[in-house]
C-alpha cells in the first residue's frame, strides 16, 4: 500500500507538471501569434476609422461641389506657404502659416494635425463659411483634402484677434478707441445676423468670442471659426446636441441645463452679450481676482450699477463715450437674459444698438439656473486651443 500510494502521488505530480507545461505552451503561443494580431486589429480598426471618415468628406466635398471654394493640392499648399516657411502660430486643431497666392493676394493657411483634427469640424468649416459671402464674415478661399492631409486657406487679417484689444492688460499700442470698438460691435452683430438670417441655411456659429472676431486692416471685424456650427433651415432654429459646445464663459446656460430652455439661434446671441460687455468695459467677464464677491461675476456688477444709476466709466473716456459704452452694456445685458425667449433676435440686437435716441430700458438681472441636471458632455474650446487669433502677423 505505501508504495502504491507513493506511486499514484508520483504519478498525480507528473500529471499535473505536464498538464502545467502543457499550458504554458498554450499561453506562450498565444503569446506569439495573439499580440500580432490584436495589434493588426487595431490598426485595421484605426485605418478603417479614418478611411470611412476620408470617404465622407470626399462624399461632401463631391455632393456639393458647387457651392465649396477652390480645392488645393497638398503639392500647391506647399507652394503658396513656402514649405511653410512662415509660421504664424499653433492652435488646438493645427498649424496656421502665412502664405502669398499667384495672385499676390496674402493668406492664411491652416494645417489641420492628424492626430487632433476632426473630419467633421472639417466639413463643418467648409459646408458653413464656403457658402456664404459677407463683409463682416471672414472668406474661405481654398481648402486640401490629400488622404490624411487637410488644410483650410483663408483670407489674411493683419491686425489679428479682438481678444488682445478689449482687455485691461492689453498694451497700449492695442487699445481702442470707444467709438471704435462700438464700430466693431456693430459689425459683429451685422456678421450673426446674417448667419442667421441671411443666407438658404439658418447658421448657428456656436463658438462667438473675442478669439474668434478677426480684424483686417483697417479693423473691420469678421467673424471666424466655424467648427462647431450647425446649419437648420430657415423656418427652423431649435437644434439637438449631444454634448454642450462652446468656450466657458460664453456658453449660454441652455447649453448646460436643459430645464432653462432649447438650444437655438439664441445661444449665439448670449454669446455675442457677452462678447459685447467686454468689448464696452475692456475686461474678461469673468474677474477670479475681483476685490468684491459682487464683481466676480462681472455683469451682476454691471446690472447693479446702472440700475442703481451709477456710471460705470473707463479712465480717460468722453462723455460720448460713456454714453456709447452704457448702451452697448444695456444691449448686452438684454442678450445674456438666462432664458432663451427673453433674449432678442440678432436684428433686434443690431436695431436696438444702432438706435440714436432715446434711452433703452433696463432688462431683467440675468440670474444663475443651477437646479436641473447639467448635460452630459462640454466641448470647450477654450481660447488657448483657438486659432482664429494666430490668422495674422
Amino acid at each position: 500500500m505505501g508504495e502504491n500510494g507513493s506511486f499514484l502521488a508520483l504519478a498525480v505530480i507528473s500529471t499535473l507538471i505536464y498538464i502545467g507545461m502543457f499550458i504554458g505552451c498554450l499561453t506562450g503561443v498565444k503569446i506569439v501569434f495573439g499580440v500580432p494580431c490584436i495589434v493588426a486589429l487595431l490598426i485595421y480598426k484605426w485605418r478603417q476609422k479614418h478611411l470611412s471618415m476620408y470617404n465622407g468628406i470626399e462624399d461632401f466635398l463631391q455632393s456639393d461641389n458647387n457651392i465649396i471654394p477652390i480645392r488645393y493640392s497638398y503639392k500647391d499648399i506647399k507652394k503658396i506657404t513656402e514649405k511653410f516657411k512662415t509660421k504664424l502660430g499653433h492652435g488646438g486643431y493645427g498649424s496656421v502659416f502665412k502664405g502669398q497666392l499667384r495672385s499676390g493676394r496674402l493668406v492664411a493657411v491652416k494645417l489641420l494635425d492628424k492626430a487632433k483634427s476632426n473630419g467633421q469640424d472639417f466639413v463643418n468649416e467648409v459646408a458653413t463659411i464656403g457658402r456664404i459671402h459677407h463683409v463682416n464674415v471672414v472668406q474661405l478661399i481654398g481648402f486640401c483634402v490629400e488622404g490624411s492631409k487637410r488644410a483650410l486657406i483663408y483670407e489674411f487679417m493683419p491686425n489679428g484677434s479682438l481678444e488682445k484689444y478689449i482687455h485691461s492688460h492689453a498694451e497700449e499700442k492695442y487699445s481702442l478707441t470707444c467709438e471704435k470698438l462700438y464700430s466693431i460691435s456693430l459689425g459683429v452683430a451685422r456678421g450673426i445676423d446674417y448667419l442667421h438670417n441671411g443666407c438658404n441655411m439658418k447658421i448657428l456659429h456656436f463658438d462667438i468670442k473675442p478669439h474668434n472676431i478677426l480684424l483686417d486692416e483697417n479693423f473691420n471685424p469678421k467673424v471666424s471659426d466655424f467648427g462647431l456650427a450647425r446649419l437648420c433651415p430657415m423656418d427652423k432654429s431649435i437644434v439637438t446636441l449631444t454634448a454642450a459646445r462652446g468656450t466657458i464663459g460664453y456658453m449660454a446656460p441652455e447649453l448646460f441645463y436643459r430645464n432653462v430652455g432649447a438650444i437655438s439661434n439664441k445661444a449665439d446671441v448670449y454669446s455675442f452679450g457677452m462678447l459685447l460687455m467686454e468689448m464696452a468695459s475692456r475686461r474678461k467677464n469673468l474677474n477670479a481676482l475681483a476685490e468684491q464677491s459682487s464683481q466676480i461675476y462681472f455683469p451682476f456688477w454691471i446690472y447693479d450699477q446702472l440700475h442703481d444709476g451709477r456710471e460705470v466709466t473707463i479712465e480717460n473716456d468722453t462723455d460720448q463715450e460713456i454714453k456709447l459704452a452704457k448702451k452697448m452694456m444695456i444691449v448686452a445685458l438684454w442678450c445674456i437674459q438666462t432664458k432663451p425667449e427673453d433674449r432678442p433676435s440678432m436684428d433686434k440686437v443690431l436695431e436696438m444698438l444702432e438706435e440714436e435716441d432715446g434711452e433703452l430700458p433696463m432688462p431683467n438681472k440675468p440670474y444663475f439656473c443651477l437646479q436641473d441636471e447639467p448635460v452630459i458632455g462640454v466641448r470647450d474650446d477654450n481660447t488657448d486651443s483657438s486659432w482664429s487669433s494666430l490668422i495674422h502677423q
